[in-house]
């Protein structure tokens, strides 16, 4: 089994787009895939489970969801003072389950989610406070028999959330849309991960940089990129074109690799895919 982390501290790079549609492959491919969503946005649940995983001010949050694991990471008596529908969540998904409680079947064969929630944050003091910081990795761990590829989705933020995603895995994926801010950003994001590597996990590895957004016949981004070469970055050579495909598989739900096969964004994402899979 093989974890990949997608993180990015800064929004709108395309973290969830990246994430599902990699994960999407995968299960095309052959690959028992799980994507876990820790985004309190939960725009990669939206994406692959619909109207299910929408959530707004007069209908819950889909459950069992990743929030509802850690409430029960922490215990009953902690998360009742926290979160109004505890007792909902505890019966739909029992205290001492696995992992596996809380995933949710896709309509598309090999490819299953456990979705995210938009209060998970209100569990993240708890959590700190009583060191729960391993906890997703030691559940992760356990899925080794059911899953090949685990893809997690992170909020943009290095918090809690991130953190524990990041010592439960096995590599980390950097979104980057060739904008000067995000080229900034890059260098504390490595730093974290090093951070993390050095403190909390000595096999996590950086597999590369993901260009999005990428215009080929552009001046800018040929130079940020190359700007990123010259630093010695690990830029992939799989880099992804803008297109108004992406609204269109998120408005449909189908990842690009079901809605349009042979088109030159879903071909950039095959090609990306096939290369990070080499480096096995």
């Amino acid at each position: 089994m093989l974890t990949r982390v997608v993180f990015n501290q800064k929004g709108g790079v395309g973290k969830s787009s990246i994430t599902i549609n990699l994960a999407a492959i995968s299960a095309k491919q052959g690959f028992r895939t799980l994507v876990i969503d820790l985004d309190p946005q939960a725009n990669s649940s939206q994406y692959l489970l619909g109207e299910d995983a929408t959530y707004s001010a007069d209908k819950a949050a889909l459950e069992p969801n990743i929030e509802n694991f850690f409430e029960d990471v922490l215990g009953a008596t902690q998360q009742k003072g926290l979160i109004g529908n505890a007792i909902g969540s505890i019966l739909k998904a029992p205290r001492g389950k696995g992992l596996d409680s809380y995933v949710h079947r896709t309509s598309f064969e090999n490819l299953d989610v456990i979705p995210a929630s938009p209060s998970l944050g209100a569990l993240e003091h708890a959590l700190e406070s009583k060191h729960k910081i391993y906890k997703l990795r030691d559940s992760i761990q356990s899925l080794s028999a059911r899953y090949d590829r685990i893809y997690i989705d992170t909020p943009p933020a290095f918090n809690f959330f991130t953190l524990s995603a990041l010592i439960a895995a096995d590599r980390v994926l950097i979104p980057f849309d060739c904008d000067v801010f995000s080229k900034r950003a890059l260098q504390t994001l490595i730093e974290n991960v090093i951070e993390t590597q050095d403190d909390h996990n000595d096999r996590l590895e950086i597999e590369g940089i993901v260009v999005n957004q990428y215009q080929s016949q552009a001046k800018l981004p040929r130079e940020v990129v190359q700007q990123l070469k010259d630093d010695g970055l690990p830029v992939l050579e799989g880099m992804l074109p803008p297109s108004v495909l992406m609204k269109e598989s998120h408005q449909k739900n189908l990842p690009l690799i079901h809605l349009a096969s042979e088109h030159k964004l879903t071909l950039a994402y095959v090609t990306l895919f096939n290369e990070i899979e080499s480096k096995k």
